[in-house]
């Protein structure tokens, strides 16, 4: 069991983690027709807003309150007023997610309040979908901000179900976590698509932000799952729930809806994958594919021949809690050594992660312990680049933001194609550091007294 503990430093000096209000966002972007408007000062969604872009490469959605000095000391009724209008006449969004920020949370402003008295004030707002998420940026991360604000759509626009109603037992919804990009929901439809189900992902950021060009100009979200979607996900058979961050959100819509779920911490691995796509099989009643049973063989082939390279090796990483744990337990299962283990917030699997120490801190802390034990491969998001020049060692980047390489939305570790992907890849930076440091073979030795080269006898 590893012990949690937080860096008891005065500031952050190199942050590793991204902020709740963005993290709630991100989640609001997987809806159709969204426009996320965060409740703040601008900066605050200037700044969100170029991760995005620089992240994706794409048009990002996302508007402000605009909150002034004076506006937060007298109270920002009428700049969310005016916001809501302004987007609604305009951009003729299907849904307007809130969320606040530090500053208006230490102001105390009573958003649900405001939509209240809008709603009374606008009657083409009294039904019109409004989402306020409460996210303060002084606590608390991206998963945090991901996770709560998945949770109350769930509330707020899943109807009702009574008991006993019947259910579609083709119908399964999908909760995935924010460490799952693009590419891996586009993987994961296809695999339950693949046994006769019918996935509703929420939010579905491989609908909106997966870099498909669309036939004109939309000011809002481009994809994703519809509100009349969401609303009627109580007629699902069963709910999957990727990641522990999603237990809360999947425990809200069985509430509401009585749809038992099903929650898979990870699904990165051999292990994982089987347990997930046995599930599938039992809840639709069908065979595995064949082609999934190749997957495996080729998932189990590619461990074996990259044990020798990734087994032994001291990690360091740096990432959300989820995205730690599912990639330092493939990691731990392939043999290597989890050295070195940063998070952003807490979180009931970090006691689990396979290391002796998970540090709450920053990517500061992420490069001294690096050093300190002597690690092989550091693994965290692009702003860790630096500490890997630094370190001289080889580079994996993961998770948000990834700013210096392109495809970051396509990035895959889900199922047994994307955990073989995964491997290759961490095994070919160790290869291709190995080579560019590599140590005299006899054909280069040369004599340190007259400097001649030694040749090798010949054969004949």
């Amino acid at each position: 069991m590893a012990i949690v503990t937080t860096s008891k430093k005065a500031c952050s000096v190199n942050p590793l983690k991204m902020s709740q209000p963005i993290g709630g966002s991100f989640a609001f972007m997987g809806l159709r027709g969204a426009m996320p408007l965060l409740h703040g000062s601008q900066g605050c969604t200037s700044f969100g807003l170029t991760l995005f872009v620089r992240h994706f490469k794409e048009a990002v959605p996302m508007q402000t309150t605009a909150m002034s000095e004076v506006a937060t000391v007298l109270g920002g009724y009428e700049n969310v007023e005016q916001a809501i209008l302004n987007i609604y006449n305009r951009t003729k969004p299907e849904i307007i997610g809130i969320n606040s920020t530090g500053v208006t949370e230490t102001k105390g402003d009573d958003v649900e309040g405001f939509i209240r008295l809008i709603r009374q004030k606008h009657p083409q707002l009294e039904k019109f979908p409004l989402v306020y998420v409460s996210t303060p940026d002084f606590k608390d991360a991206f998963q945090d901000g991901w996770e709560k604000t998945v949770a109350r759509i769930v509330e707020v626009l899943v109807d009702h179900v009574e008991a006993g109603t019947a259910r579609d037992p083709v119908r399964v919804n999908v909760l995935p976590g924010c460490h799952l990009t693009p590419g891996d929901l586009d993987e994961l439809r296809t695999i339950i698509e693949d046994f006769g189900l019918k996935p509703s992902f929420l939010p579905d950021l491989a609908g909106s932000i997966d870099g498909h060009i669309p036939d004109e100009f939309t000011p809002t979200t481009i994809g994703g799952i519809g509100v009349d979607e969401i609303a009627t996900m109580g007629q699902a058979g069963w709910t999957i729930a990727i990641g522990a961050q999603m237990k809360r959100a999947a425990e809200a819509m069985e509430r509401k809806t009585g749809v038992p779920f099903r929650l898979f911490e990870r699904l990165c691995g051999l292990i994982p994958n089987d347990e997930f796509i046995s599930f599938l099989s039992e809840i639709s009643g069908r065979p595995v594919p064949v082609k999934y049973r190749r997957q495996r063989g080729q998932l189990a082939d590619a461990m074996l021949d990259t044990h020798f390279h990734i087994g032994g090796r001291k990690l360091a990483i740096g990432a959300e809690p989820d995205l730690l744990f599912d990639l330092s337990s493939m990691l731990h299962e392939m043999g290597a050594e989890l050295a070195v283990a940063v998070t952003t917030t807490v979180s009931p699997v970090l006691e689990r992660v396979k290391t002796r120490e998970v540090l709450i801190g920053d990517l500061e802390d992420l490069e001294e312990l690096a050093k300190a034990r002597d690690c092989d491969l550091l693994i965290t998001h692009s702003h860790g680049r630096q500490a890997a020049s630094r370190l001289k060692i080889p580079f994996y980047r993961v998770g948000f933001p990834m700013f210096d390489r392109l495809g970051a939305g396509h990035q895959m570790s889900v199922g047994y194609r994307g955990t073989r992907d995964l491997i290759f890849d961490l095994a070919n930076l160790v290869v291709g550091d190995r080579e560019a440091n590599h140590q005299p073979t006899p054909d280069t030795w040369r004599t340190t007294d007259v400097g001649l080269q030694v040749v090798p006898p010949q054969l004949h």
